[in-house]
């Protein structure tokens, strides 16, 4: 962290405002200022609508798409030269005591880097994300993390 961003106050509390509007039998838009809307349903293995996101899908991405954002944060201030960045992900949902719930989501990132010297940086790099990713430490599955550190 350089000293700027050392000296720069951290907010306390940060309040994010959705608004979700039902359309019409199992569809509805999420919206928030400034942003495009997102037709939403359930997931089709629940009688959803097949195509459009499922509140589901979209817990698994607010996963992949922190770890993402963490990891590239975390890069550029260490200077580490990330080529490329790609990742898909699998939520496990499973159906325990009477309700379903994730129990694992695990991250697949493939991540590019121009020297085989900052491979060791960038594992280190991934565990720290892992760690300090503010979606995952605020739900209850599991998070696991399996990289392939590509070399050119």
């Amino acid at each position: 962290m350089d000293a700027t961003e050392e000296s720069r106050p951290r907010p306390r509390a940060v309040t994010y405002k959705t608004t979700a509007t039902w359309t019409d039998a199992h569809f509805g838009v999420l919206t928030a200022d400034g942003k495009p809307p997102i037709h939403v349903s359930k997931p089709p293995e629940f009688k959803g609508e097949q195509g459009l996101w499922s509140p589901e899908e979209m817990f698994v991405a607010s996963v992949e798409a922190c770890h993402m954002a963490t990891f590239l944060t975390f890069a550029a201030r260490k200077q580490i030269p990330i080529l490329a960045y790609k990742s898909h992900s699998n939520g496990v949902l499973e159906y325990i005591d009477g309700d379903y719930r994730f129990t694992r989501i695990v991250i697949f990132p493939t991540i590019t880097v121009s020297k085989a010297a900052v491979e060791g940086m960038v594992h280190a790099l991934l565990r720290e994300a892992e760690k300090s990713c503010l979606v995952a430490n605020s739900i209850a599955s599991i998070v696991e993390v399996n990289p392939t550190i590509v070399i050119e």
